[in-house]
Formats: structure tokens, sequence, C-alpha cells
């Protein structure tokens, strides 16, 4: 099947009301932090996912590094997370003082064992770090049931879980914090943008005093002090009203678009089932507590040649597919670092895991394309 064009790894989605809400923030006359756009997405999740704070942050990182300071992270405390994961996860602790204690993969899954992790704490532990892998659950009952146990405060890392469940509670309403990200290529976008959310009221007056340079800023305008200073530590996190109004704009949207991309998924997963059934490729394992928020369509190879060899032919016929991450454990930054030996279902991923366009414009025509180049890859070897 020819294609009549290029197809990228990702396409921005537009709904058609951003420039519409971007013109109403700028008219409104405030387009620093915490305009009305910003005030309606935190109300959004809030209402929907039953939030007990929200906060836009600039990005996921930002959100993170938020997590670290609250959980005042100090040099020397342990932070248990994946391997497998993107550098912010482990950055914003490390920013912090933290050594981070790596745990493995699943074999059959990228989010960390949860079995594997009492083993690692230690009297330094301060937090675990759960990373919901392509939108798709970590076990958090043992999870909390783990950090109940030894005292431990849970961040979940919900870059890539938005409008996704834990048996029928939303990711990031389970642990004290949690972190979204609306970056480009997430399921609903804003460019750049994130969140911290806090489910653990202690933490809500500070979030916002870290979040605005360590001043009570938000407080003054609330009226609930005559004057605003320097109370904490902190940073500039909030985002501008206009990426708050582009974020409204998906989030009226959101059933729509989530609808959109499990269709997409659903045909991605029944044009490749041939070549899971003849064991020549491994689709994700979903455990039965997750759902699927078609945040992420991938497959995983063999071995690392296999993948490289599918990625120059997808390539060769206009295709865009990638890999994802490379095991934080091994990085150049870290491995000196790293005493916790093999973590070889982190590497396996690392070396294996391929993933393919998903995105709201794309087709169907254009998955059957690159399903029937990837069938016949397989065919030929």
């Amino acid at each position: 099947m020819e294609l009549t064009q290029p197809i990228p790894f990702n396409k921005p989605y537009l709904t058609g009301k951003e420039n519409d809400y971007i013109y109403q923030a700028v008219l409104s006359g405030k387009i620093s932090g915490d305009g009305i756009f910003t005030k309606r997405s935190h109300e959004f999740f809030e209402k929907k996912y039953g939030f007990k704070k929200c906060l836009l942050t600039t990005s996921c990182t930002d959100a993170l590094e938020m997590a670290a300071i609250l959980l005042d992270i100090k040099e020397g405390d342990e932070v248990i997370m994946p391997s497998y994961t993107f550098v912010s996860t482990a950055n914003a602790f490390v920013l912090r003082g933290a050594k981070i204690i790596f745990v493995d993969s699943y074999a059959d899954n990228p989010n960390l064992n949860a079995d594997a992790i009492e083993a690692l704490i230690t009297s330094k532990t301060k937090a675990i770090v759960p990373v919901h892998y392509a939108g798709v659950a970590c076990d958090m009952k043992k999870i909390m049931e783990l950090a109940n146990k030894y005292n431990l405060f849970v961040v979940e890392d919900a870059a890539q879980a938005i409008d996704s469940y834990y048996e029928d509670r939303p990711l990031g309403s389970i642990g004290h914090l949690a972190a979204f990200s609306f970056h480009e290529t997430k399921n609903i976008i804003s460019g750049e943008g994130g969140m911290l959310v806090i489910n653990d009221e202690q933490f809500i007056m500070r979030a916002e005093i870290i979040r605005e340079k360590g001043t009570n800023r938000s407080a003054f305008f609330r009226g609930e002090v005559d004057k605003y200073g320097w109370v904490d530590v902190g940073s500039s996190f909030l985002p501008s009203d206009i990426i708050a109004a582009f974020l409204y704009a998906q989030l009226e949207n959101i059933d729509q678009i989530q609808a959109r991309r499990k269709q997409l998924w659903t045909r991605y997963y029944h044009n490749l089932k041939q070549l899971s059934d003849k064991h020549l490729v491994k689709f994700p394992s979903i455990p039965d507590y997750a759902s699927n928020n078609a945040h992420m369509a991938y497959l995983i190879c063999s071995n690392l040649e296999e993948r490289q060899q599918l990625i120059q032919a997808l390539k060769q016929a206009g295709i865009m597919a990638v890999f994802h991450y490379l095991s934080l454990h091994k990085s150049p930054f870290y491995q000196n670092k790293h005493t916790g030996g093999e973590l070889k279902n982190s590497d396996y991923f690392s070396d294996c895991l391929l993933r393919l366009p998903l995105y709201y414009e794309l087709s169907e025509t254009d998955i059957d394309s690159i399903t029937s180049i990837i069938i016949r890859f397989y065919e030929n070897r």
C-alpha cells in the first residue's frame, strides 16, 4: 500500500477553539499566570477527576521539581523509581540531593515491578515515584500499602496518564502528589505545559507558595494577607494564561479526543495481532486493574538489531517510528552512582520497544499502510 505523503510520528491536534480562547485571554488584560483559563482548567480537573488541588505548571518537569521541594528532599534521601523513564523523573529529585534507587520493570510491562520495591526500602527512603508508562497504571494498591507501612510519600509520574484509571480511580488521584504533562506529544496538549496535583491537604498552601517564587502572592490576591513577601524557597513555575487558554480548548474536547485515539489504537492492535499470535512481536501487557488511555501504540521486537531494521524499513516508506527511553541506570550521568546491579527488563525495553505514529488526525488508511509494511517486514525475514 503506497503512501501519498509521509506519516510523522506525531502531529499536534487543534480542536478549533484554541485561537479564540487565546484572544479572549489577551482581551481580559491578564496574560500572566493564574488568569481566567488557568482557573477554568483547575476547576475542570478537580471536578472531572476528583483531584483535591490542581496547579498548572510550565511543564511536567516543573511539577516534579515542585513535588521534590514539597517533600523536603535533602542530601542523602533515597527515592525509588523505575530506570525505564524520562530523565525528568529522576532529575527533579537529584536536584535536591537525593540518591535514586532504580527498580526494574516487569518482564511484560515497562512499569516498575511493585513486588521488587520492598527489598529496596531502607531507613533513608523518602518516596516512591511510580511512572504510569503509556498511561497504563502501576500497581497502586501494592505501592500505597508499602508507602503506608514504611511512612513514605508517593509521587505519581502521570505524564502520559491523562484520563486513565487504576480500577475505578483516576491516575493522579491516588498518590500524595502527581505530575502531568501537556507536551505536544501527549493526548491533551498546550505545546509545553504540565500540572501538579496535590491530594494530601498538608501540601496545598506550600505548593502555592513554591509555585509563586517562594512568596505568598496567591494568598494576597485572595485577600487573605494584606501584603505578600518571600516566605519559602520556590521558583516561577506557573504558566502564562495564554498556554492555559490553549489547554482549556483541548480539555473541552477530551472525550472526543480520547474516543478517537482509542479507535486508532484498536485498529493497530487488530491489524498486528497476527504477528503477536505467531510470536514475532509482543504487545504491551495491560493488567486487569489498568485502563488504556491510548497514549501510545507500541510493539516489542525480539532484539535491538531487529528493531533498528524495522525502524529503517518504515523510514524508507516515509513513516517515522521511534524507540523510547534508555535505561537511566546506564546513563553517562548516573552509571557510576547506580549500585543496584543489572536491571534486565529495563534494558530489554530500551533495546526492543518501538513506538508507532499515533495522533488524532491519523487515518485508518494510514494505519493500514503502516501495519502492512510491518507485516511484510516480518514475512520477509
